[in-house]
């Protein structure tokens, strides 16, 4: 592929080369992570796109045809399907939930005590709305927090497995039986929500949701490689996973070859089941910083997308003072939420180089992505190893890449 000049589009190409040595010597060379692959664009134009570490084990070096699980950089694309839904009258941001999902209609809030079922619950104060799902704050949880009795019920009902019990819609029942941690609005807890929306969008346009996507995003915007089971012909190039098990290192999470993401899932995930390529989410982040259009595609209205891109947190809060996550792929202070995105809200309180406005998200595998509509500026890091939150690799990255501008 085409890497316009650095010098041409505002970057000092041996700071951006300055990136590649620290994630090799940092992170490669030492083990921590199993390959790193690094895409930088400003207006579009990618000016620096670089590869490190083998795709498999004992295999060739990733390269820019190699295949990642994205995780939940899934959850902005089902955010954007739910919006493009919202342009056509289908559905608004402030409907209630249960309008669409009536399974949720007397979802009660958790009232403390023990665990197990009956919950004592009580009614919510207001009802969950999709603003609740699009920005975190709808009462739900992950399974995997392990921090509550209400993730505990999610991991008891198994309600998360993808290729377990549940389809979408079974999804959406058995979550309905499950109280919500708070009434919805109060706080921002990082959760299945975006799963939920992704059901949403399957109720309102009457499509599978990896029909929604495939046929109103992947295929208008060109992007081939993107799916949520990887196609017979395209499996040699899905990198192996890894995650991290203190006393044993790095194993294997997922190999490649024979890879979970081969089979189609029965629990279709809107908050992280997407496989993709780093031109691939570039070719999303472009469509993004153009104001939602891609080559003569539209995708989304600019004005849609300005609203999508404000921090819609109650108070115009940060996480800092909202959260009650133990995990989240954003760090919290200064940090607001959107419609989909975490926006940097106040620059200074981050004490990361970046701009007010600029939005991003990343994925348990540690990949990650921003898109900075002021500086014209998109990135997109893969990698495979989980949890996210082991290195201060995205941090490291931001401030390099903002230090290499001119």
């Amino acid at each position: 592929m085409k890497i316009a000049k650095p010098s041409a589009h505002g970057f000092d190409a041996s700071r951006l080369a300055a990136i590649d040595a620290l994630l090799q010597t940092r992170y490669l060379d030492s083990g921590k992570l199993p390959n790193a692959q690094l895409l930088i664009a400003r207006d579009g134009e990618v000016v620096h796109f670089s590869h490190a570490g083998a795709a498999r084990e004992g295999g060739k070096t990733v390269d820019e045809g190699s295949l990642f699980r994205i995780a939940s950089m899934t959850k902005p694309i089902t955010s954007v399907a739910f919006m493009m839904l919202v342009e056509q009258g289908l559905v608004a941001v402030d409907t209630p939930v249960h309008h669409v999902l009536p399974e949720f209609k007397d979802i009660g809030v958790y009232n403390g005590g023990g665990g197990g079922v009956p919950f004592v619950t009580k009614p919510p104060a207001e009802p969950m709305r999709m603003i609740d799902l699009l920005r975190h704050t709808a009462g739900l949880t992950y399974s995997f927090q392990n921090r509550s009795n209400i993730d505990a019920a999610y991991r008891e009902g198994k309600i998360e497995n993808w290729h377990g019990g549940h389809d979408l819609d079974g999804f959406v029942a058995a979550l309905a039986q499950i109280p919500l941690e708070f009434s919805p609005g109060t706080a921002w807890n990082y959760s299945v929500a975006t799963d939920v929306l992704g059901a949403v969008v399957q109720r309102v346009s009457g499509l599978p949701l990896d029909q929604f996507f495939k046929t109103r995003i992947f295929a208008p915007l060109k992007m081939k490689d993107t799916f949520f089971q990887v196609p017979k012909g395209k499996i040699d190039r899905l990198t192996d996973c890894y995650t991290l098990i203190p006393g044993k290192g790095r194993v294997m999470y997922d190999r490649g070859a024979d890879s979970a993401w081969s089979r189609m899932p029965k629990l279709v995930s809107g908050g992280g089941g997407l496989v993709s390529t780093a031109l691939d989410y570039h070719r999303f982040n472009t469509m993004l910083l153009n104001g939602g259009e891609l080559d003569g595609a539209r995708i989304l209205g600019r004005k849609t997308l300005a609203l999508m891109t404000q921090n819609h947190l109650p108070g115009k809060s940060d996480l800092a003072t909202m959260s009650k996550s133990l995990f989240s792929e954003a760090s919290n202070a200064g940090t607001g939420f959107g419609l989909g995105f975490a926006i940097t809200d106040d620059v200074a309180r981050t004490m990361v180089p970046g701009s007010q406005g600029e939005y991003y998200w990343g994925g348990m595998f540690s990949t990650a992505f921003f898109v900075d509509p002021v500086e014209r500026v998109s990135m997109v890091f893969m990698t495979q190893l989980s949890p996210s939150s082991l290195y201060p690799i995205r941090r490291e990255l931001k401030t390099m890449i903002y230090a290499a501008m001119t």
